[in-house]
């Protein structure tokens, strides 16, 4: 290793910097629990859109990438690319609504929406199941990333660095609450992306692969340049683009994508100065989470083929690694520990904020679930703001302990991306519909969640033992989506819907507007324009979010002819975009 004492100074500025402007943060955000979980509802749109984006470029970010590169190409990172439909969805047909909502919570929703004990045992089940395992699945996929991390650039075991780096995150996260959180993450994400890109910039110039020219000029690198997949081979085309543009986007529920917003992002949102700044938030969050993050992290593994060519160079090369822990997904932190005194301690240290801003956020957001939709509604209505923040902090360090233990025992990055798809499987179309339609009722989106559950066991646990026939994820993933799907919509007309009461007050609070709602009576002087300009605005900002993507690939590859027509494209469609925003009353 070539980390030095000048690395140890800048990691130890770092983690000094970012414990300063947490506590900094933290003045008057244990007031009472809006400031504490939702930053009371007064954050700008560029610092919460910031905070997205940090949270989802968590230490096993690049590593998924890379290890998505090395596999299948730069082409298999539609799997995640794809979410960008849904995410755009959110922005102009949901981030509205959310901030109009005034919960406290996602989880809060569903007693807003539905009514009755159904829509209690809903709101109840899911805080936990959220705010508990799967929160501690999402933590231990990223703290798994940050064991990697210390083992190949730091030299420590793993308990350490989570002990280390967790321990600062639950202090600041823990005493200022979500105004620490995103104040926090707006340091890490410059941190981190001044990093990622000054990696990038110093790899590719080794004398090992010899500048962009050669590295993109490599025999083994080029098998790997593709932006589409190969479109003669089925087993590659569908699985990694139809599928992802057919079925994925809309059917899984996915931490950052969820269908119509949920998690983090919802939380932002709810924490936003207004509806604008709830929308703009979210429309800065999906263009730099898709446009702008992910070319520095594909060059790198570009450069890691060239260097590292297989997984047998790399147990090689890190022969102290368990071999449960040599997998593709590695090569991005084995990449960075070739760079030099300095530069490393910058990098090492842009990789632990990347951990601890997804950790943070995670910490905070399990926390709101289980007090606000747990403690709060359940156990003891009556506490005092003071004992909800208690009780959060409590939560936070065991949501933290148990989501470091499981780091320690996932194998791969990849493992938990696939498991976390097909749990949510056929449920995101619930998420989708039930704003505009009044038949989805509290046992529709029951009868949806116990459905995937019980299939989603069933492909991971029993199908592969009982050998009648094989499939592929994705397979799985269309076959547990089709059953979800029919099982749910199929209920909606056999099970009875809300109370009119129930269904009234959520038009007259939220006025989601759609013919969903003829039935109901809306205020005729709320907006009511067509939904064909929200539609226009979702069309335009996706074209102009994938032509920015692919016109950097064709320009970083040399194709200037097709990376200066995607340019045009990005830029008409971006004026598209914005014209058919401010062709929606409210909103120009």
């Amino acid at each position: 290793m070539n980390i030095g004492i000048w690395d140890w100074v800048i990691i130890l500025a770092y983690f000094c910097l970012t414990l300063g402007i947490g506590l900094w943060a933290s003045r008057g955000s244990s007031s009472n629990s809006q400031s504490f979980f939702l930053a009371g509802g007064k954050m700008p749109w560029w610092l919460l859109g910031v905070s997205m984006v940090a949270t989802t470029f968590s230490t096993d970010t690049p590593n998924l990438v890379a290890g998505l590169v090395r596999e299948h190409g730069v082409a298999g990172n539609w799997v995640w690319w794809s979410f960008l439909l849904t995410g755009m969805l959110t922005v102009f047909f949901y981030a509205k609504l959310w901030k109009r909502s005034g919960v406290m919570t996602d989880i809060s929703f569903y007693e807003l929406r539905y009514g009755g004990k159904a829509a209690a045992f809903l709101r109840g089940f899911r805080a936990i199941y959220l705010g508990l395992i799967f929160n501690v699945l999402v933590m231990g996929a990223v703290s798994l990333a940050a064991v990697k991390l210390g083992s190949i650039l730091l030299g420590w075991p793993g308990w350490m660095t989570l002990l280390i780096a967790g321990g600062i995150t639950l202090v600041y996260s823990s005493i200022g609450g979500l105004k620490a959180v995103i104040w926090t993450d707006f340091m890490q994400f410059m941190l981190a992306i001044i990093g990622s890109i000054a990696a990038c910039i110093y790899l590719m110039n080794l004398d090992s692969i010899g500048g962009m020219t050669a590295m993109i000029q490599n025999p083994i690198v080029q098998t790997k340049m593709n932006l589409l997949p190969d479109f003669s081979n089925v087993n590659s085309w569908v699985p990694l683009l139809f599928i992802p543009l057919a079925v994925q986007w809309w059917s899984s529920y996915y931490p950052g994508a969820e269908p119509g917003g949920g998690g983090y992002i919802v939380q932002r949102m709810l924490s936003a100065k207004n509806e604008q700044h709830a929308l703009g938030a979210t429309l800065l969050f999906n263009i730099a989470h898709y446009a702008l993050r992910p070319w520095p992290w594909i060059l790198v593994a570009f450069a890691s083929l060239v260097v590292f060519p297989d997984l047998p160079s790399l147990q090689r090369a890190f022969p102290h690694l368990a071999s449960h822990q040599i997998g593709h997904d590695m090569a991005y932190p084995a990449m960075l520990s070739l760079l030099p005194t300095g530069l490393l301690g910058l990098v090492a240290a842009s990789l632990l904020a990347a951990y601890m801003s997804t950790m943070s956020t995670q910490l905070n957001l399990g926390a709101s679930y289980l007090v606000n939709d747990v403690w709060l509604r359940f156990i003891n209505p009556n506490s005092s703001e003071g004992q909800q923040i208690s009780v959060g902090r409590w939560v936070t360090f065991i949501s933290l302990l148990l989501g470091s233990a499981l780091g320690l025992y996932l194998k791969n990055a990849g493992q938990a991306f696939e498991l976390l798809l097909l749990l949510g499987s056929g449920t995101g179309g619930i998420f989708l519909l039930r704003w505009f339609w009044w038949r989805i009722s509290a046992l529709t989106e029951l009868v949806a969640m116990f459905s995937s559950l019980i299939i989603a066991v069933y492909f991971t646990f029993i199908h592969d033992g009982l050998g009648i026939f094989e499939l592929e994820s994705y397979e799985k993933l269309i076959v547990g989506t089709l059953l979800t799907t029919l099982i749910w919509l199929l209920s909606c007309f056999i099970l009875p819907p809300e109370s009119e009461s129930v269904l009234g007050a959520f038009v007259q609070k939220v006025r989601p507007g759609g013919p969903g709602w003829k039935r109901y009576a809306q205020d005729e002087r709320e907006d009511r324009n067509p939904f064909i300009w929200q539609f226009l605005a979702v069309i335009f900002a996706v074209m102009a979010v994938y032509g920015m993507l692919l016109s950097t690939g064709n320009l970083v590859y040399g194709n200037w002819g097709i990376g200066l027509v995607l340019v045009g494209v990005a830029a008409f469609a971006s004026w598209g975009c914005f014209y058919s925003l401010k062709s929606i009353k409210g909103w120009d």
